[in-house]
């Protein structure tokens, strides 16, 4: 997968367009289009702002299907968060994080 197929792969399983994903990384919209324009890849700098506006590492955007990433300090707090949740309690948070998904 190219790194422009993998932007684009995670952009929508976000349910984000190039606007969004633009707005997110504060970049122009410019920059996004004329990648694809171009079938570039970005810079690096470019690459880890979008990674950073995706909520992942470059280590999380380079590993493949199936092997585990190393995680964020952000995330690996949100886990031990999350493993002190009841069940009940993980359910509310699980339908809040769906509800802000579909805004």
């Amino acid at each position: 997968m190219s790194v422009l197929e993998r932007i684009n792969k995670l952009r929508d399983e976000r349910g984000w367009t190039d606007y969004r994903l633009a707005k997110e990384a504060n970049i122009p919209q410019t920059t996004l289009i004329n990648l694809h324009k171009r079938n570039n890849s970005p810079s690096l700098p470019t690459l880890e702002t979008l990674c950073g506006a995706l909520g992942i590492t470059l280590a999380q955007f380079f590993s493949e299907e199936g092997e585990p990433a190393p995680l964020t300090e952000e995330q690996r707090q949100l886990l031990d968060k999350w493993q002190l949740l009841s069940k009940s309690k993980k359910e509310k948070v699980m339908a809040f994080i769906q509800g802000c998904l579909t805004d």
